[in-house]
């Protein structure tokens, strides 16, 4: 006779997959609705973050988190994988007809990190080959050469920043400093500047360098998405992407290569070479968010964006505050909030405690340590998803310069909370 502890073993494992969080772990979803709380309550700054849909979700946590699919589309090292290729298939041409390219793209990246990881690789760099980048603390990126990131510890590096009077790239010096050092790869890209990025004149550096050209547009793709900032498509060897931020996708990276040769290695180097199985419900909800960015409304709010971060911009200047690059043309600025005597860190910690939240950063040619830093990053994707527009980002504005410049004040900052309050429930999330 059988016996009965199959049965009631299958019988617990059946109730344990079918349970909602709450039932199976009510302390983990307190957490994520506590979360869900703040988001909905919190004027959301951080450049970087934004809101995503409810499909794109709904993908995220689909039953495509049970599968595993090492390789690639038709070239899969597991069975079963047959629905799981459709949904990477259907990434691939979206992000290519999104971006309006043939570059071959690669969506498996989990982060932009590793896409740039995986582009270093590709691009035939050995342990030492000098690389050029923007500084960090002129707005590059970690994985644009600093020290202790692994492009600083693996490549040679060289920096090129803005210029002291109005804190732009001097495209000039850029050129010069590439004559000088002789990279084999130069990036252009940042995860902190405001200004236009002139793709063709760094195309033409790379050229007289014999350089290969690498566009990170992790920041700005929505922007170039939807004809806002100019595309690096025709003039990039290599660019890559984050999938969240102004893309407003799920969090992760892509690739794209201009040539044949450089797409199979870019393959090759992402998996087996940094990453094992790709994760097949992120890439389905970044085929869900470009099949979002592709429609009409998503240029409307890309140009609300950018309207909004302008239009913040220009406030603080009018209201005495030293804006980084003098204003902007995409989706952030920096606030030099030092201007006023507060370091980022104490600006960052007030803003929070009035539920709008920034991250303090170094501004060029920054004189504080970097973990006070004299300026914050400044960014209007998320407030956007959730509805704000122009007259709500004057607002907003506002806002952080009277708490700011009252900080002691303790009823001009319950003011301050108590408005930023009001403009969060007249705009809700997921709701």
């Amino acid at each position: 006779m059988a016996s009965s502890a199959p049965l009631s073993s299958t019988l617990s494992t059946n109730h344990t997959v079918k349970r909602a969080l709450g039932v199976a772990d009510p302390e983990l979803a307190a957490i994520v609705a506590a979360e869900e709380h703040r988001q909905q309550y919190t004027i959301e700054l951080i450049a970087s973050e934004n809101i995503v849909s409810t499909a794109v979700l709904e993908a995220q946590g689909s039953v495509l988190t049970n599968k595993y699919a090492e390789g690639y589309p038709g070239k899969r090292y597991y069975g079963g994988c047959e629905e799981v290729d459709k949904a990477e298939e259907l990434a691939i041409r979206r992000a290519q007809q999104l971006f309006k390219t043939d570059y071959a793209v690669n969506v498996q990246p989990h982060s932009g990190s590793q896409a740039n990881m995986a582009v270093y690789m590709a691009a035939g760099l050995a342990k030492g080959d000098k690389v050029l980048g923007m500084s960090l603390d002129h707005g590059g990126h970690l994985t644009h050469g600093y020290k202790l990131n692994f492009s600083g510890l693996d490549y040679t590096i060289a920096s090129y920043g803005v210029t002291k009077d109005a804190q732009v790239i001097d495209y000039d010096e850029v050129a010069r400093i590439a004559a000088e050092f002789q990279p084999k790869l130069i990036i252009a890209g940042a995860s902190n500047y405001s200004r236009t990025l002139d793709f063709p004149r760094f195309a033409a550096i790379a050229k007289q360098v014999g350089a290969l050209l690498f566009v990170d547009m992790a920041h700005i793709a929505g922007l170039v998405a939807a004809g806002l900032h100019p595309s690096p498509f025709g003039h990039a060897d290599f660019v890559t992407t984050t999938t969240h931020k102004t893309l407003r996708g799920p969090r992760g990276g892509m690739i794209f290569s201009r040539s044949p040769e450089h797409a199979k290695k870019v393959n090759s180097r992402v998996f087996p070479g940094i990453q094992g199985g790709p994760l097949m419900h992120v890439i389905a909800a970044k085929a869900v968010s470009f099949g979002e960015a592709l429609r009409p409304e998503f240029t409307e709010y890309m140009g609300r964006v950018k309207a909004s971060s302008a239009a913040m911009a220009d406030e603080f200047k009018r209201l005495g505050w030293q804006v980084v690059s003098g204003g902007t043309d995409n989706h952030l600025f920096s606030l030099n909030v030092m201007s006023n005597g507060v370091t980022g860190k104490q600006a960052e910690d007030k803003l929070h405690e009035v539920g709008i939240t920034v991250n303090k950063n170094l501004i060029p040619f920054d004189t504080q340590p970097a973990q006070a830093g004299s300026g914050i990053r400044i960014g209007t994707p998320a407030v956007c998803s959730r509805g704000f527009g122009v007259p709500e980002a004057v607002e907003i504005a506002r806002l952080i310069d009277q708490t700011l410049k009252k900080r002691d004040d303790a009823a001009a900052l319950a003011d301050a909370k108590a408005r930023a309050r009001a403009m969060c429930e007249r705009f809700p999330i997921y709701r």
